[in-house]
This record gives C-alpha cells, structure tokens and sequence, in this order.
C-alpha cells in the first residue's frame, strides 16, 4: 500500500488549499494515478484499521440494485445514514445505476412513443467479458447526467472499465471526488473486492486496480491523523477468500478476509 501513502506525501507537499462543498476546507491535487496488482495480496490499508465488514456490506448492497438504508435483506454501511431522507431513501445512486440505468427504447406501436427498459450494467458487463474480452467497452457508469438532481449525493467514484488480456482481469476506476483519509482506503478495498468477484464469475485471474483519481483531498480536520499514520510502516498484506457461487448468490458470510493485521485505528470526522 506504499502507492496510497505516497499519494499521501504528495498532496501533504505539493497540494493547494482550497474550499469545498462541506465548508471544512481541503489540500488538494488534480489529477492523480495508482496501481494495485493483486496477485501481490488484497489491497487493504495496513497503516490504520479500515472496516472491511462495512466494504463488503457496501459492495453487496450496490450489487443488489439497492439505493435505501433501510434495505432489510442486505444490511448496509451506516456511511449513507447521513445523506438519506427520513425514509431512509437515497435516491437513483449506485446500485440503481449499476443495475437499472433507465433507457427508453421505441415502443412496438410506434407513433413516437417509447417505453422504459432499464439496462443492468453489471449483467450486460459480464456477459462481454465472457463473449468479447478484447471489447474497449468494457465500462459501467454511475454519472447518469439526467438522474444527478435525484441524488442525495452524486457519485464520486463515477465509472469504471475492464481490461482482459492473457486469462487476466484488470480494472481501472476513475473518481471525480477522492477523500484521501476516510474514502479512498474504503473505496481501493471495494473496488479490488469487485475486481476480485468478476474474474471469479468469469473465470479469470484477478489482476491490476488501477485508481485514477480527479479531486484528490486531506480535509483540513484530518492532517494531524494522515500525518500520524505516515509515520507508520505498512504491514504485510492480507488475502480475501470468496466462496465458489455465482456472483448474485453471494453473500456477506460467503467472503472471508484472511491475515489483515493492521496499525491502531485512526478517528477521522466525516464531511457531509
């Protein structure tokens, strides 16, 4: 994980203060790329405790199509209680883009009428895996342009592509918005973990996360807890174990993170 805390220095030297949405104020940097192969472990930040059981949560959640907190069949990150509605609502975030991105085709009577056919992204990504590997289409996207008012808060991690080559899978991310304390330790792990359960679904080694970042920030409330934490050593790697079932089977009990030893936890405020 030296990737990450070398991005880390990197905006603690060369970022600029700037305001932002939140009124915490932040040091940032435009524009910034990191590369974790897993076949070298699980990419999971060692330098501090991060709540893997909350990534995978998170990630089964979206998976599912879901965009509400109080989901009683997938059990979600408390993360998103901040931004839903009294009914516990999100609106048309993540997993409702993942799974139903609205698209309104021609209706069999014509005349200029259409009817509302919802692609699955996620369905229709594996499926070109397996049929096309060498497609350059290989993406899914969350940034639906039409659907940003609806949302309690837009996607930060916007879209994604596969790469397949030589029985390998790899994965490149990009994110518009990237809060390098609290986000992007969860966001690498949970972005590595689906990488991981779509080589298994296709029959593929998982490969390369590649993380390429827009707005990459420390809040102004978390330097003394980035600065604290780059003066710990990165421990070794841990491993995930994911059961053999199809993607949409799986479930939380169904993967197992192996060997995670990590520093003391790291108290950072949330910016909503």
């Amino acid at each position: 994980m030296r990737a990450y805390l070398d991005q880390l220095r990197e905006i603690l030297e060369n970022g600029e203060k700037k305001e932002d949405r939140t009124g915490t104020g932040t040091v940032s940097l435009f524009g910034m790329q990191a590369k974790y192969d897993l076949r070298e472990g699980f990419p999971l930040v060692t330098t501090k405790k991060v709540l893997f059981d909350a990534v995978v949560y998170e990630l089964l959640w979206f998976l599912r199509g879901s965009t509400n907190i109080n989901d009683d069949l997938v059990q979600h990150t408390p993360i998103w209680n901040a931004w839903a509605d009294p009914d516990g609502e999100l609106g048309p975030i993540y997993g409702h883009q993942w799974r139903a991105w609205p698209r309104y085709v021609e209706a069999p009577e014509g005349n200029g009428l259409y009817r509302k056919e919802p692609v699955d992204q996620i369905r229709e990504v594996i499926d070109q895996i397996q049929k096309n590997p060498d497609s350059r289409r290989l993406i899914v996207s969350a940034w639906n342009v039409s659907d940003i008012p609806k949302m309690k808060l837009p996607p930060c991690h916007a879209f994604f592509q596969f790469y397949v080559v030589g029985g390998r899978l790899d994965l490149q991310l990009y994110q518009r918005s990237a809060d390098m304390a609290l986000g992007v330790p969860f966001n690498i792990a949970s972005y590595a973990l689906l990488l991981q359960m779509i080589a298994q679904e296709c029959g593929l080694t998982p490969g390369v996360f590649v993380h390429t970042l827009g707005d990459a920030h420390i809040y102004l409330n978390h330097l003394d807890g980035i600065r604290e934490q780059l003066r710990r050593e990165p421990l070794p790697l841990p491993t995930v174990r994911i059961a053999n079932k199809p993607l949409f089977d799986l479930k939380f009990e169904d993967i197992e993170l192996v060997g995670y030893k990590h520093l003391p936890f790291i108290k950072f405020p949330v910016a909503v």
